[in-house]
């Protein structure tokens, strides 16, 4: 029996302090936000050997998020997620791409206000 292989990298909860949003409060001080990546990989890169070098780095992924991020102001999550989405997807081997931001304390009567966009679906 064959089976179809589909590799995915999937991190999630992603935190960090963003400038982001319309409001003037939202301006004065940054907001916690959270990402969740979910990346398909190419199937014919997998590693052949236990190297890092052969992989993508997760380590790499969370620094690329973290430096968009926090790298100016961001009126629109769309905005966020676009510039995230466009920095992931030019790293190796990466075929598709699902980035989600979440303002988890924009209202107290929701867990999060989401946005995502995705080539996967």
């Amino acid at each position: 029996m064959t089976f179809s292989l589909t590799r995915r990298f999937v991190l999630t909860g992603i935190e960090t302090s963003c400038s982001i949003g319309i409001h003037d409060f939202e301006r004065e001080t940054p907001q916690r936000i959270l990402v969740d990546l979910e990346i398909l990989l190419d199937p014919d890169k997998e590693p052949q050997a236990d190297n890092i070098d052969d992989a993508l780095n997760y380590d790499d992924i969370r620094e690329t998020v973290i430096t968009i991020a926090t790298s100016q102001h961001f009126d629109l999550q769309e905005t966020l997620a676009r510039r995230i989405f466009d920095a992931i997807s030019g790293m190796t081997s990466v075929m598709g791409l699902s980035v989600q931001t979440s303002k988890p304390d924009i209202y107290k009567d929701v867990d999060c206000a989401s946005y995502r966009l995705s080539s996967l679906d």
